[in-house]
């Protein structure tokens, strides 16, 4: 009697355990062909809209509901529509925003080596899919004096709009007009980190604020050295620090995510997306080790221990649990 009790506890566990729908998973890349320098909004349809450098022409839009399947929307410009204040130049790391009812778009024009001449513009846009009206050039390197003026970010804090950007010359950052189309009128220019670092990204979170930056090289294929980093501080333009206290202005900071075997290059990070469960989620392109050709889109869980971020393993992901969405 006692046997066929067992037996048929271990029927019932079986069945439960049959009956207890898998955990589901997704694999880096989650899109694999290049597109760098991700930034990502939720938009009102409730899709998620993803941006990137435009290795895709006139740069690229895609959407997704579930931060792993992906569709190509479209581009953010056309030939007609494309912005030209920098003759032949690329359009580099957009960053994507609501302000009001407006989505507005930064977006680094340059070509490679044009650290006097490259600068930041900006476009917006009634719905995320666009069409985006392009506004034009807000200022050169030059006209502003900061050397390398690309890889814009927006932040809006105590009521006001900042733009932060540079790369490897020293990250800026500014306060905006209303609207966010433009420097506002006496703003002052203020340093916030050294010459290491590109690709800012600030998050607030519990009385922090988290400067993510890149630092390496991003576009030299296998041999891309690029690594996430961040630092935090109490104040939204600094200092800011890494865990020993050391500033980040004097290029100091803690690794977040490093190469492995399968990527390399691991770098410039989008916004944070928040799940259902409460759990962060990062974007960020790498080199596949496997398919060298570009920087394929990457998607990595953010852990928050003792104030500081990580990624699991300081490193992508291979497989890993989905996002609850």
């Amino acid at each position: 009697m006692q046997k066929i009790l067992l037996i048929g506890a271990f029927l019932a566990i079986s069945c439960l355990l049959m009956a207890k729908k898998p955990v589901k998973s997704y694999q880096n890349p989650v899109i694999n062909y290049s597109l760098p320098d991700p930034s990502i909004i939720k938009g009102e349809d409730g899709y998620y809209y993803l941006y990137a450098t435009e290795d895709i022409r006139n740069l690229p839009i895609h959407r997704s509901k579930d931060l792993v399947e992906w569709e190509y929307v479209g581009t953010a410009f056309t030939k007609s529509t494309r912005p030209g204040f920098e003759p032949k130049g690329g359009l580099w790391a957009p960053d994507i925003n609501k302000i009001g009812d407006k989505y507005v778009l930064y977006y680094s024009m340059s070509v490679w080596g044009g650290e006097w001449t490259c600068g930041i513009g900006c476009a917006t846009a009634d719905k995320p899919e666009g069409p985006f009206k392009d506004h034009g050039k807000m200022f050169r390197s030059n006209e502003i004096n900061v050397q390398n003026s690309i890889d814009p970010f927006y932040i809006e804090d105590g009521g006001k709009k900042y733009l932060f950007w540079g790369s490897f010359r020293g990250i800026y950052g500014i306060e905006l007009s209303d609207d966010g189309l433009s420097i506002k009128k006496g703003a002052k220019l203020r340093q916030v980190a050294g010459t290491a670092y590109e690709g800012t990204y600030i998050h607030k979170k519990d009385g922090y604020y988290y400067f993510f930056a890149s630092i390496g090289t991003c576009c030299e294929g296998l041999k891309s050295t690029y690594t996430t980093v961040v630092g935090r501080s109490k104040k939204l333009f600094g200092p800011y620090v890494d865990k020993s206290g050391k500033k980040m202005l004097d290029n100091h900071h803690e690794v977040l995510i490093h190469k492995n075997d399968a990527f390399v290059g691991t770098g410039h990070n989008s916004e944070i997306v928040t799940d259902k469960a409460g759990n962060d989620w990062m974007f960020y392109h790498a080199v596949s080790t496997k398919n060298p050709g570009g920087r394929v889109l990457m998607m990595d869980k953010v852990n928050w221990k003792d104030g500081w971020p990580s990624v699991a393993g300081n490193s992508p992901s291979i497989e890993a649990e989905r996002p609850e969405m």
